[in-house]
């Protein structure tokens, strides 16, 4: 059980202080917690709404358990996490800011579910898990925090980009489920340009949200 949270949390802790350290201006470690423990409490009922998709047959296929069953429906809780929890915080004030806090809540999320996976699955699976299900969440984050670090520090299109603080990871979001479901064989082909890609996307990202004269 010791070892099933450690190794189920420490790519999480690598991937916060990874993101956190790159904030020229540091956020309270408390705030980091607090959204960080609210990503962690939206997965029990994000759970019982698919298991009761699943259970009433509401799902028919690939494309609706892909993009509707699984990522529009965890991505609009994070995205309601922090729009309740954090958007409007004194604290965030640097375009920087909404990654970080994304990010919390985004592995918060991934820690419980990387740890229920591998309670039911086994341990043998935490090097994969590490590598896609958790940095893709980490990197969903980072592209939402962007989109709601702009929102709060430009005075134009607001809107505009708090919806995308939604769309864009929630696309990508679904892109990742649908390539492990539809993939049966030989989806690592796959899956691996698909993480390159959102790793230099949320890495550009980060760069542009650390430079404000360039946003």
């Amino acid at each position: 059980m010791i070892a099933i949270f450690s190794v189920g949390l420490a790519p999480v802790v690598a991937l916060m202080s990874f993101f956190y350290l790159k904030d020229e201006y540091t956020e309270p470690i408390p705030l980091i917690v607090r959204s960080f423990l609210l990503g962690c409490l939206i997965v029990f009922p994000i759970m019982f709404v698919q298991h009761a998709f699943v259970k009433e047959g509401f799902v028919l296929n690939i494309f609706l358990t892909s993009f509707f069953q699984v990522a529009l429906l965890e991505e609009f809780l994070k995205w309601f996490i922090f729009m309740f929890s954090m958007y409007h915080h004194d604290e965030f004030d640097d375009h920087y800011d909404g990654i970080v806090y994304a990010v919390a809540i985004s592995l918060g999320f991934a820690s419980v579910e990387n740890i229920l996976y591998l309670l039911t699955n086994g341990i043998e699976y935490a090097f994969s898990r590490a590598i896609f299900p958790v940095s893709s969440h980490a990197l969903f984050g980072v592209i939402m925090g962007y989109y709601f670090g702009k929102a709060k520090t430009r005075v134009s299109k607001t809107r505009f980009n708090l919806g995308l603080a939604f769309f864009i990871p929630f696309l990508l979001h679904g892109i990742y489920n649908y390539i492990l479901q539809s993939v049966s064989s030989n989806w690592i082909y796959y899956l691996v340009p698909f993480m390159i890609i959102l790793w230099i996307f949320g890495l550009h990202r980060m760069k542009i949200a650390n430079q404000p004269d360039l946003n």
